[in-house]
């Protein structure tokens, strides 16, 4: 665990112990039951975003596609028929080719992140109301698969399956970007793209395959949602997911400039998120203020990176000021 990493998890203690303070109902289990449910569900998301900032890139479109492919994954196996076993691989498939092409937009036509998702989160939105004529998309009454409904909405000895999926993916995610040669990669893509071209590394690739892994991921939480909601409407379902991710990975210590941040510090920032959503329901604090926690959440963390950065960089300099004098001292002869 990095510095940030410790500093986030106490800050999740504290805040949970106040929590508690105010309203003992914090620790009820069915409480902490729905609290996992929920980081599992948004974790898995961040996570997945998480992978497109680390390369200086954004993915606003999250939302909107947990909207499309959530109304997709319903209409294959509640309207079509199709075998769940089938539908779940053919809408990751789907996710992963959607990445895809973001990925592609972004390195061989070099169009803005920014704008390329934007247009994403606006064509998706549009494409799921489009497909639901702008209805509600649902199971019918009495329409059951208990082998689904049990892996994805759940729990194993009390615990939600879907923290259970959280925790195997930040795991594999964890020794993909900290202990592979691809995560290094990214994290040098990040730091400086034109470096790391230089030195030989495939940027086109990378960062296309980031954006793969986060449609994936994000393919992923939309069944999960679209199992756990058990009905979809389009013109609202997933809206504003992008900032839950987006906040999560950067409390999380990922920097908007890339090439910074830490997996267990994602995991630890939707922890929190969801603990400061908890709060506002605990203490009756109206629904419509979510959106400025979050939007307050992701200033605070901005502002912590940039001052933290702006430490180390004076650290860095102190440090080499040091050493050059140090240098220069040992250089002069002896008297």
């Amino acid at each position: 665990m990095s510095k940030k990493d410790l500093g986030l998890l106490l800050l999740i203690i504290v805040v949970g112990i106040v929590v508690t303070i105010i309203n003992p109902r914090f620790l009820l289990p069915i409480n902490l039951a729905n609290t996992s449910n929920l980081i599992g569900l948004f974790g898995i998301l961040s996570i997945g975003q998480a992978f497109v900032i680390i390369t200086g890139g954004i993915e606003l479109s999250v939302g909107s596609l947990v909207a499309l492919l959530g109304v997709l994954f319903i209409d294959f196996i509640a309207v079509q028929n199709m075998p769940w076993a089938i539908a779940l691989p053919l809408i990751l498939i789907l996710g992963g080719v959607l990445g895809a092409i973001h990925g592609w937009l972004i390195t061989r036509l070099n169009l803005q992140p920014f704008v390329v998702t934007l247009c994403g989160l606006l064509i998706y939105r549009g494409a799921a109301r489009f497909y639901t004529a702008d209805g509600t998309a649902g199971f019918a009454f009495g329409q059951n698969f208990p082998t689904l409904e049990f892996l994805t909405a759940g729990r194993f000895y009390g615990v939600p399956n879907t923290f259970i999926a959280l925790v195997i993916i930040a795991a594999v995610m964890w020794i993909v970007l900290h202990r592979s040669v691809y995560g290094r990669y990214l994290y040098a893509i990040g730091k400086n793209e034109e470096a790391a071209k230089y030195s030989g590394i495939r940027t086109t690739k990378m960062v296309t395959a980031a954006y793969i892994i986060c449609g994936v991921l994000t393919a992923l939480s939309a069944i999960y949602f679209a199992m756990y909601t058990r009905s979809i409407s389009p013109a609202s379902h997933g809206q504003f997911y992008e900032l839950y991710a987006i906040a999560a990975a950067v409390l999380g210590g990922f920097s908007l400039r890339g090439g910074e941040g830490s997996l267990i510090g994602v995991v630890l920032g939707t922890i929190l998120l969801q603990e400061l959503q908890n709060l506002v329901n605990l203490l009756g604090i109206p629904s419509s203020l979510n959106f400025a926690v979050m939007g307050g959440v992701i200033l605070i963390g901005v502002l912590i990176d940039q001052q933290w950065s702006a430490i180390r960089a004076q650290r860095r300099l102190v440090s080499a000021a040091r050493q050059a004098e140090t240098r220069q001292h040992a250089e002069q002869p002896q008297s």
